[in-house]
């Protein structure tokens, strides 16, 4: 196994309390993205590390995938025609995003065996953001908390016009489906349930952040997966920022995300 298919793991400067999964973006690696995000630093100086001493880091790899569009392998956890118009040719990112949400929950599976679900916090930026939320609702418990940047909701028209047509729970039993299980055994829950049962984790707070001059993903698409959210009945804090591009506003951007962490964070 090579590095762009390790999961890279930053163990905790102190007692393991909590653990943090977040995914890297397209045409990224788990190193690379974790070496960028433990560079970001709050208004005070103080690295993610350093502010949360309890917590575990990781950072799982999607490994590569063919691109349709540029006819060639690249790190993507599903394939993609166009980030900024995700609606384009839905039809190649099921594959990819099903396999990837049971690797995801898998993880979520394995780190529940160290510290409890309610201690794990789930995440990612753009593309990793885009498939950690829809292994979100996949999952039968409620984590600490999300934390998503850049990102947008796959398949967000059919989920629209379910939530404007369902119930809430009856909403997240066919969002499920959109997705098909590779195998049974991936879609185990931490606790050895079956996922897929309960509407538990749409009750776990989110928070988002985007910037408006992002070059990649359009702010509009992260607004759109706020407003979603919301129909579903989740707790979503929604953060939009002058600048910062494709990725984390500093200083504010970091305070916020450790603000939401702080006040969340389950003892």
């Amino acid at each position: 196994m090579d590095d762009t298919e390790k999961t890279y793991v930053v163990l905790p400067l102190a007692d393991h309390t909590h653990t943090v999964i977040l995914l890297h973006g397209r045409d990224s690696t788990a190193a690379e993205f974790a070496e960028e995000f433990f560079e970001s630093q709050a208004s005070d100086r103080r690295t993610l590390c350093e502010i949360f001493p309890n917590f575990k880091w990781v950072f799982p790899n999607s490994g590569q995938r063919n691109s349709t569009r540029f006819e060639m392998e690249m790190a993507q956890w599903f394939d993609i025609w166009s980030v900024e118009e995700p609606e384009n040719r839905k039809e190649l990112q099921v594959a990819g995003l099903t396999e990837s949400v049971a690797f995801i929950l898998n993880i979520i599976r394995d780190e529940a065996s160290s510290v409890p679900p309610e201690h794990i916090f789930l995440g990612g930026i753009s593309q990793g953001c885009a498939t950690a939320i829809h292994a979100l609702m996949h999952c039968d418990i409620q984590l600490n908390g999300f934390i998503g940047f850049c990102g947008w909701l796959p398949f967000q028209e059919e989920i629209e016009t379910i939530t404007k047509n369902t119930t809430t729970a009856g909403s997240l039993q066919e969002i499920r489906s959109i997705l098909k299980p590779t195998s049974s055994d991936s879609y185990i829950s931490a606790r050895g349930q079956p996922y897929g049962k309960s509407k538990s984790a749409l009750s776990t707070p989110v928070f988002l952040s985007h910037s408006l001059d992002d070059p990649i993903v359009p702010v509009s698409n992260g607004k759109k997966l706020y407003q979603d959210l919301n129909c579903l009945g989740m707790t979503v804090i929604w953060k939009a920022y002058e600048d910062g591009g494709h990725w984390i506003n500093e200083p504010q951007g970091v305070d916020d995300m450790v603000d939401f962490l702080q006040n969340i964070v389950t003892v």
